[in-house]
């Protein structure tokens, strides 16, 4: 078993400065409460509402800016895997990514490949898979936000052995039925249970230019329940959970039945096909 955070923060639009500050601090109450992995809300090093790319351009930090190293220095001091949203320079190219941290460095950088609504006006899609890397706490993957929404893309970390689904995500606020979960903790639940695979999504809070977010951070084992988290909320906030990294390396859902053993990738069409009415 390992202990697992997912902190839900509320970043400041365009300072940097503060932000990394914010996240240092829920970093170390995490880790002090015994947390191996530790994951960040998408654009946490920025903020998320930008009226232009110019704007975003003007927030973005290579790989190596003073973010990053502060997530490596944090790493490295409290022993933790940290997984953090970051506003991503890289030559011309501006994305919106995720960056995996150990205390060895860099372990991994994911750009985010499906951007939501006015995202495609601001930010350059990433076009690579995403990665599974080995770790301290196990097999990790990670992807951003509206990535989820793409069962497909999900499927990818899952058959490459990934066993833990770390997500950045800032999920805009929406109606919801009275005692329903939030939509988005929904989709991350199913997520979750089609492929054997616990996920930890961290959100924000804090009201951006008039955009209120879920505040849905949510940890899920590997049959799709929720374990922390998973209910609106508008506070800062550190969520722990125990989770057992070997339940993803066991696909069987009951009796013979296996959720990737038992797949068709035989009749699954890869494009453009679809059957005839008869």
């Amino acid at each position: 078993m390992i202990v697992v955070a997912a902190c839900q923060l509320a970043p400041a639009l365009g300072d940097a400065a503060a932000n990394r500050d914010r996240v240092a601090a829920a970093v170390e109450d995490a880790a002090g409460r015994g947390a191996e992995l530790v994951v960040l809300p998408e654009l946490v090093s920025s903020g998320y509402a930008f009226e232009d790319r110019a704007e975003a351009w003007a927030s973005a930090e290579d790989v190596d800016g003073s973010t990053v190293q502060a997530w490596r220095r944090l790493a490295a001091d409290r022993g933790v895997v940290l997984v953090g949203g970051l506003c991503e320079r890289s030559g011309d190219s501006l994305f919106n990514s995720a960056v995996v941290v150990d205390p060895s460095g860099v372990r991994a950088v994911y750009r985010k490949a499906h951007l939501w609504d006015r995202e495609r006006l601001i930010f350059d899609a990433g076009d690579q898979a995403p990665p599974v890397v080995e770790t301290r706490v196990g097999r990790l993957s990670t992807m951003v936000c509206y990535d989820l929404e793409f069962p497909e893309w999900v499927r990818i970390p899952a058959l490459a052995g990934a066993q833990i689904l770390a997500a950045p995500v800032n999920w805009p606020a929406a109606p919801a039925p009275p005692g329903e979960r939030p939509a988005e903790v929904v989709r991350a639940q199913a997520d979750a249970a089609v492929n054997r695979l616990p996920i930890v999504a961290a959100d924000r809070v804090g009201v951006e230019r008039g955009v209120a977010w879920v505040g849905g951070t949510v940890v899920t084992d590997a049959d799709g329940w929720v374990v922390a988290g998973g209910w609106s909320s508008e506070e800062e906030a550190v969520v722990l959970a125990e989770l057992d990294p070997a339940q993803a390396d066991d696909k069987r859902i009951g009796g013979l039945s296996d959720i990737h053993a038992d797949r068709r990738a035989d009749l699954y069409p890869t494009s453009g096909w679809v059957r005839p009415l008869t």
